[in-house]
């Protein structure tokens, strides 16, 4: 258990180093910004490289991982009705449905698994199939609706290809299906660079909550407590009735999969929130309530969740209404 606290404890004072940046205003107004990029374009796509030429994707095809690929998508699934009941646009509901549904594997799951479930290789399959599965339908998506109404058809359906974090994940992907391995003058840098991955999103985050309101209050009510319930509640509950109800599954394994759906949103949302805008008012994840949130920060262009509307963002903000009248 003390590897459980250990891991909040070591992501808490990450964001704090970024929040006192934030207050501070070291990094300048576009610092928030610049640190996402650097993991979205650089160190998360260096490290998914390295991480997925170096893995066995044949545990893709495992039985709990199926539990766990059915219940992700039905929870985002369940989002996506919500949205579209009411009438939320492409981009936001992709990243609502992500946050209702992609849990943090990695930093916290690993922790976790070691100190609750006693194997660490059980998030193995669950963060393999986040990177290729979740995040290239997700970003593909946001991708898509992204290249324009004017863009050609080929020029919509080849935007996904151009995202270096879809790009890197294939790459990896493939590298492991031929049984190659990165020579080791390759594999130092991009370690190297790997490791910008979580410290810099954690920073970025921690920046944006300077200023920032409490969520759950005003437009973004409604959304951020759709997200709540769908990844605190019902996405372990989807999971324990079909591992119990339509694989048969019971005891430990059953246990597995219950404690590693009900793990909170993952932090590199934040970056891929933050693909959505390409104002300053970049969108982003709140890891601790586990779900997209939307308050305007002091200066009104740093979010501490998904952004207030801004006259510059492009996807109108992720979670707030364009107009007075409430969540579009």
């Amino acid at each position: 258990m003390s590897g459980v606290i250990q891991g909040f404890g070591v992501i808490g004072a990450i964001v704090l180093v970024g929040y006192v940046l934030g207050r501070t205003e070291v990094l300048g107004d576009n610092g928030r910004d610049v640190l996402a990029k650097i993991s979205f374009y650089v160190g998360t796509p260096a490290l998914l490289l390295q991480m997925l030429s170096e893995s066995d994707v044949r545990v893709l095809f495992s039985a709990p991982l199926l539990v766990t690929a059915l219940s992700t998508f039905a929870a985002a699934a369940l989002f996506v009705l919500v949205a579209l009941w009411r009438r939320w646009n492409i981009r936001r509901t992709t990243i609502g449905a992500l946050c209702s549904s992609y849990v943090n594997a990695g930093n916290l799951g690993i922790p976790v698994a070691v100190y609750v479930l006693g194997d660490a290789t059980l998030v193995a399959p669950v963060m393999l199939f986040q990177l290729l599965v979740m995040t290239p339908i997700g970003l593909s998506v946001i991708d898509f609706a992204q290249a324009g109404e004017k863009a050609s058809a080929w020029s919509r359906l080849l935007a996904p290809f151009k995202n270096p974090i879809v790009i890197c994940s294939l790459l990896g992907v493939s590298l492991s299906l031929l049984g190659w391995r990165i020579p080791g003058p390759v594999s130092e840098p991009l370690t190297l660079l790997g490791h910008l991955s979580v410290p810099t999103v954690l920073l970025a985050f921690g920046v944006s909550l300077r200023g920032s309101q409490l969520p759950a209050g005003g437009a973004e009510r409604w959304p951020v407590l759709v997200s709540v319930g769908l990844k605190s509640f019902a996405h372990p509950v989807i999971a324990w009735a079909i591992g119990a109800g339509l694989f048969g599954m019971e005891g430990a394994p059953l246990f597995a999969a219950v404690v590693i759906s009900a793990l909170p949103a993952a932090q590199n949302l934040f970056v891929y929130a933050s693909r959505c805008c390409r104002g300053p008012a970049g969108p982003g994840v709140d890891p601790a309530l586990h779900d997209p949130v939307g308050p305007r920060s002091r200066h009104g262009h740093g979010p501490a969740g998904l952004n207030r509307p801004q006259a510059r963002c492009t996807c109108g903000g992720v979670w707030a209404a364009t107009s007075g009248s409430g969540p579009v």
